[in-house]
């Protein structure tokens, strides 16, 4: 995990750097309502950053609220428009779906591509793409594909964190 090299940055509305994080106690309701568990890189990031935008403007992790609130929303919205069938050899939208296999939406990026959690493993569901990457075991590996791999965004190595209330979130 090498999440100490974040630079937390005021948020430009608040100019604020008020963080909002998650606690144990909602972690394990969450692993426990969602029956999966979480990798430790999950949960050290959401205990010491929370919510808010990694990458300047780009990745959004989001807390074990949020994840509950947004889960049938997200899996409806899968159903009706899954489109990433030239992907199906990383993953199908049957394994997406399927509730004995516990897969979340943990994340977004600001280009609308989705991270999500399958299995223990992170996948990336792209928005302007039909093709699905597996990104990693880990947040930590997965934040890293997302900023490095120049797959999806031209690769960056600044790490700035900036806060912002989850209420906030659709």
């Amino acid at each position: 995990m090498n999440f100490d090299n974040y630079k937390i940055i005021p948020n430009y509305k608040t100019n604020s750097t008020d963080l909002f994080v998650a606690d144990n106690a909602e972690i394990l309701a969450c692993e426990k309502t969602l029956n999966i568990v979480f990798d430790q890189d999950y949960k050290e990031y959401v205990l010491k950053y929370g919510s808010g935008i990694l990458g300047g403007t780009y990745v959004r992790i989001f807390l074990p609220e949020t994840i509950i609130m947004t889960l049938q929303e997200w899996k409806n919205r899968i159903t009706e428009y899954w489109f990433w069938d030239e992907g199906k050899d990383v993953l199908t939208k049957e394994e997406v779906l399927n509730r004995d296999f516990g897969t979340v939406r943990i994340g977004d990026t600001f280009d609308g591509d989705e991270i999500i959690l399958l299995k223990n493993e992170y996948f990336i569901l792209p928005r302007n793409s039909e093709m699905i990457y597996k990104a990693g075991n880990t947040l930590e590996e997965t934040i890293t594909w997302l900023c490095s791999s120049g797959i999806l965004t031209e690769a960056f190595s600044e790490r700035e964190f900036e806060p912002f209330d989850p209420s906030g979130l659709e």
